[in-house]
């Protein structure tokens, strides 16, 4: 295929998905055919096409089983190709390079982070440095591993100094975000710091407050918590952190090292 061919493709499916996305958030659930189309299909043994995909995880004795479609990982490669070298916000000025997503594309527990570090920006993954390691300490403490998860951030490139995003760089990355969540369907968001729980709760409360409650995000239910960086200078808050994947584990029925 040449490569205007495969542009062309490429856009055709990135509207297709979109329509799909917004006929999904309407609540509808199935794409009805006429009668004559649907006789012709099951002629040929082929059945109604439905939005409804296979469930996010496979929960056995306390595991979760990967459950990856070949669909949810192309979807994934098509929104970083949307992404391409972007230029949104100003942020791309000072980035060695974006910083997508990494994990299972149908995993049931996303983490969301809010940008990445310097760390994350040389090697393009999200949650390396420390407070990564701290991370993968926590998920493989919950019974599971870090393969098992999807980690990404709100904003997919550094900010200067590791400063905080500001809300037009919000704005601008969010949109991707939210396809990411789109694509995946988990069952539960695990939003790691205050601006990761501020962005996908629409809230200005402060994480301290947020965390160890439920909310949701579009019908996903999301937990807020401390930020690893944050607890690798608070360590005595590492306890509150647990209690929070404690109701997590319950959720996903993971047994994990339940006492810590």
């Amino acid at each position: 295929m040449d490569e205007n061919k495969r542009e062309e493709l490429l856009d055709i499916i990135k509207d297709l998905n979109g329509y799909l996305f917004y006929l999904k958030e309407m609540g509808i659930e199935y794409i009805p055919i006429k009668a004559e189309a649907r006789d012709e299909r099951q002629e040929t043994g082929i059945n109604s096409p439905s939005l409804v995909t296979e469930p996010a995880l496979s929960l056995s004795k306390g595991h979760l089983s990967p459950n990856i479609s070949p669909s949810s990982e192309e979807s994934l490669q098509l929104l970083k190709e949307e992404i391409g070298d972007c230029r949104r916000c100003k942020l791309y000025k000072g980035r060695t390079q974006i910083v997508f997503g990494v994990g299972n594309p149908k995993a049931g527990l996303v983490f969301v982070g809010e940008a990445p570090g310097r760390d994350e920006d040389l090697q393009g993954e999200p949650f390396v440095g420390d407070a990564g390691q701290l991370l993968t300490k926590i998920i493989e403490s919950m019974g599971i591993k870090r393969q098992d998860v999807y980690i990404a951030n709100v904003v997919k490139c550094r900010p200067p100094n590791n400063r905080n995003p500001e809300q037009d760089e919000i704005e601008s990355c969010e949109p991707f975000l939210i396809k990411q969540l789109a694509i995946i369907k988990p069952k539960i968001i695990c939003a790691l710091g205050t601006f990761a729980a501020q962005t996908l709760l629409k809230t200005k409360e402060k994480i301290s407050l947020l965390r160890g409650n439920f909310y949701f995000y579009h019908d996903i239910k999301v937990m807020p918590t401390f930020h690893p960086a944050y607890l690798l200078r608070n360590p005595g808050d590492k306890r509150l952190v647990w209690e929070d994947m404690k109701k997590i584990m319950k959720e996903l029925n993971l047994k994990g090292r339940l006492n810590g």
